[in-house]
């Protein structure tokens, strides 16, 4: 079965992520007797700084809305399960799964909409954390008790976390998310730009949660600040649309509150005949 679909334009967020707490995204403890720490954060090995996975911040904020629209945990992954359309008429519906994607084995799946980047520390808080009296490079160590219910034994524990007030993300090289714009069989580009209020949502949710581990520990509570919305359409030109003031938007507050007249925006933008 041959499907037509187009291509009518890409939304791209680009925003920093604050760390108002302790951050800790795991890494790997093979080399758990440097610095005797039990859980490590991950780092990039190409200069060894700690950053976000884009994995991790997208299937967090898939999490959080599928939790708060209530949809079923029908699919398993890994050690877990996440809500996963399973007829036609349901995904046609349903804004999670036309944003974030569904299994390849799905014939009536239209491509993912979602496109999450990995985000590395900004070059401001590089420099502070690399001048800073850190126990490890660019990190703290969190020492965390345990204590047994049974016997009263205190069982310590250390974590990595990057330290509170770094960002993430920055002018030259920001966080960024790519939200695609289609039309054709099985695609409403309508529909599409009605469904940006997920991410906006998504981004709510998460500033609400955490990110990372040991959130019901203090760990991991998180800013969306800084926030740029481009368009593009045509190829063609070399640069995208800014659809948002030049400084962008401070809040996700402040992107909730434009996002009606964003979205009229990019409705008559996509429009448009390409030349």
């Amino acid at each position: 079965m041959t499907k037509q679909i187009k291509l009518k334009g890409r939304v791209i967020f680009q925003f920093e992520i604050k760390a108002e707490t302790g951050l800790h995204i795991g890494g790997s403890d093979t080399s758990i007797e440097i610095g005797g720490v039990n859980n490590t954060v991950l780092r990039n090995p190409w200069d060894n700084m700690p950053y976000i996975p884009g994995s991790s911040l997208k299937g967090k904020m898939r999490s959080l809305i599928e939790k708060y629209k209530g949809l079923p945990q029908n699919q398993r992954i890994g050690q877990g399960y996440i809500h996963s359309c399973e007829e036609k008429s349901e995904y046609e519906k349903c804004s999670v799964c036309q944003a974030f994607g569904l299994p390849g084995e799905r014939e009536f799946a239209t491509p993912t909409r979602l496109v999450v980047r990995d985000v590395y520390l900004s070059e401001k808080s590089k420099t502070k954390l690399e001048n800073a009296n850190t126990d490890l490079p660019y990190t703290e160590v969190k020492t965390e008790v345990s204590i047994d219910r049974v016997t009263a034994q205190a069982n310590p524990r250390t974590i990595e976390r990057v330290p509170a007030g770094a960002t993430f993300g920055d002018t030259a090289k920001p966080a960024e998310i790519v939200y695609s714009l289609y039309e054709g069989e099985g695609c409403d580009l309508a529909q599409d730009i009605v469904r940006l209020q997920t991410i906006i949502e998504g981004f709510a949710l998460l500033e609400d949660d955490y990110l990372g581990g040991a959130g019901s520990r203090g760990s991991g509570k998180v800013k969306i600040q800084n926030i740029k919305v481009l368009l593009r359409t045509n190829y063609s030109n070399a640069e995208p649309l800014k659809i948002s003031p030049e400084n962008g938007y401070k809040s996700v507050s402040d992107l909730a509150g434009a996002l009606k007249n964003l979205q009229e925006t990019i409705t008559t933008e996509t429009q448009k005949e390409r030349e």
